[in-house]
């Protein structure tokens, strides 16, 4: 069964490679988890020189992860953010030592970012309206599956993440009196039985 990619690209490697930069994923979850912001902003975050991070940034909108808001910021000032429609990191080319290292540690950042994430919302959930306790949910389930039946499971997971990324990407701001929050989805599929354990 061919693998179906429900994001809007697949990141190749010379995107791998520059995406694996650590200021450059740490400046990306901040315009995840945050929002907009300006290299002078960020470079104030991540105690940087605007230099670094303008140069960061750039190299982040060449390979399409970040983009310039239009409309916002005055004279020169640019407002960046995260590209809307996300992307996977698909399989690093055969024969490109320096793409699998990059997606390394893409991965491991990944299983670090969704620690941190959890460990967050642990700590904040005592503080959170009741609605947000009631609509958040921690879950695991364990399957005995084939590799057809996960796949496909997989593809019908994709598919309701992504009817719900157009609609968070269809909209540019909250309406005034909506209540909308940066909502993590985790979702792994991890076929651990079909590894021989040693």
């Amino acid at each position: 069964m061919a693998s179906k990619s429900f994001s809007a690209r697949t990141l190749d490697a010379d995107a791998l490679k520059a995406f694996a930069h650590p200021l450059r994923l740490r400046m990306y979850e901040l315009l995840d988890e945050h929002g907009p912001s300006t290299a002078t902003r960020l470079a104030g975050l991540l105690g940087q020189n605007t230099g670094a991070t303008s140069y960061h940034l750039r190299e982040l909108a060449r390979h399409g992860m970040i983009e310039i808001v239009p409309g916002m910021g005055r004279g020169k000032e640019k407002y960046w953010r995260v590209t809307p429609g996300g992307f996977s990191y698909g399989e690093p080319p055969a024969g490109d030592p320096e793409a699998v290292s990059a997606m390394e540690r893409l991965l491991d950042d990944l299983v670090r970012q969704r620690g941190a994430e959890l460990a967050r919302w642990r700590r904040a959930a005592d503080q959170a309206p009741q609605e947000w306790l009631e609509a958040g949910a921690y879950g695991r389930r364990s399957l005995r599956l084939t590799a057809e039946e996960t796949e496909l499971m997989r593809d019908e997971v994709f598919a309701v993440l992504e009817r719900f990324r157009a609609v968070s990407d269809g909209r540019d701001d909250a309406a005034p009196g909506e209540d909308v929050a940066h909502v993590v989805v985790h979702f792994d599929v991890l076929p651990l039985g079909a590894v021989a354990e040693g």
